[in-house]
């Protein structure tokens, strides 16, 4: 248990005090984006992925270095250092194809109040195979159990099928689905903390304590770096964020062989892919900007989103819609402890 609050801690410091340097770098860089909910339409720095990742790495190699200095102690085992640097490695790939999709920009007609262009990345089609490099090592280490308890048809198992087909079906599907619900200042960060704490606390009172170390050093640099993101934002959080969230729900669930609890604390997003997936993934979460600083459905009564039902429920400002989601995905993460544990 000590290690695991020295390394949460060190994830904590790692994001906070590298954030603020880190904007300086981006924006130096012309790694920007404009803050879409703002009548001024500012440019903030963007791709604050890699901020978190840092974070988590630190939290990550720390407790996987003092487990091998104190394994006498301790009885860790080789497997452990195995499953968490297969763990390092995913971070490390999907972070850096979430920085590449925020590098590979193109203009389109959208202007800010200076002239300078609303940018967009990678398109949607190729997202998922961008992420799908990350499931690699988790497929190589032969990661979780084959055998899955499943509604309807009790305990199967895949057999070879589970490190080849569910794990990296999983991994791509996770990555990409918590990058559906994004464009508002804190929403990323805000709800990452909830189901990031959630699924890390359900998974180290389950005794799988890689799993939960990975999860709980992201909700500690997620916190950090929420100071920042938070409205107003101040840095944008960028695919490389969103990207990052799902692979390290996707590992942990994996790791700590808890699919059905990812499946409920994750179901905002799970969702949120269905309705997406309604417009043929083409619709947007951003709202339409009024005077008053009040958002309007983009799309009228059609809703293809979360963001869309709140703002058809009431006129709402950004930070309201961000309060709300933070809110729904607060009553899935308690739902494990209530209907698993």
């Amino acid at each position: 248990m000590e290690i695991l609050l020295i390394s949460v801690v060190a994830s904590f410091i790692t994001t906070f005090i590298l954030t603020p340097r880190a904007m300086q770098f981006l924006r130096g860089a012309g790694i920007v984006a404009v803050d879409l909910h703002k009548r001024s339409r500012p440019i903030l720095p963007a791709s604050g992925g890699i901020c978190v990742s840092s974070g988590v790495l630190m939290g990550i190699l720390l407790y996987s270095g003092l487990q091998t200095f104190f394994s006498s102690y301790l009885s860790t085992t080789q497997e452990s250092s195995v499953r968490l640097l297969a763990a390092t490695s995913s971070i490390l790939i999907v972070t850096l194809t979430g920085l590449l999709d925020d590098l590979n920009v193109r203009e389109r007609a959208v202007q800010t109040k200076d002239g300078r262009n609303v940018k967009i990345g990678f398109p949607q089609w190729i997202k998922p195979l961008l992420t799908l490099p990350g499931a690699i090592p988790l497929i190589v280490i032969r990661a979780g159990v084959t055998r899955m308890d499943l509604p309807f048809f009790g305990m199967v198992d895949f057999g070879v099928l589970y490190p080849l087909l569910i794990v990296p079906v999983g991994f791509v599907g996770a990555a990409n689905m918590v990058n559906m619900i994004g464009g508002f200042n804190g929403l990323e960060a805000g709800m990452g903390i909830l189901y990031t704490f959630s699924l890390g606390i359900y998974i180290w009172l389950a005794g799988e304590k890689e799993a939960a170390v990975l999860l709980l050093t992201a909700c500690a640099a997620l916190l950090a770096f929420l100071k920042y993101n938070w409205y107003p934002a101040k840095i944008l959080p960028g695919d490389s964020l969103t990207y990052l969230l799902g692979s390290l729900v996707a590992t942990g669930v994996i790791l700590g062989n808890m699919e059905r609890a990812g499946v409920l604390v994750m179901f905002p997003f799970i969702f949120e892919f269905f309705m997406k997936a309604r417009s043929k993934f083409k619709a947007s979460c951003i709202g339409k900007l009024r005077p008053d600083g009040r958002l309007d459905p983009p799309y009228g009564r059609k809703l293809y989103s979360w963001t869309h039902i709140l703002m058809n429920l009431h006129c709402l400002k950004e930070i309201d819609v961000t309060i709300c989601l933070i809110l729904i995905q607060s009553f899935f993460a308690i739902l494990p402890f209530i209907l698993l544990f």
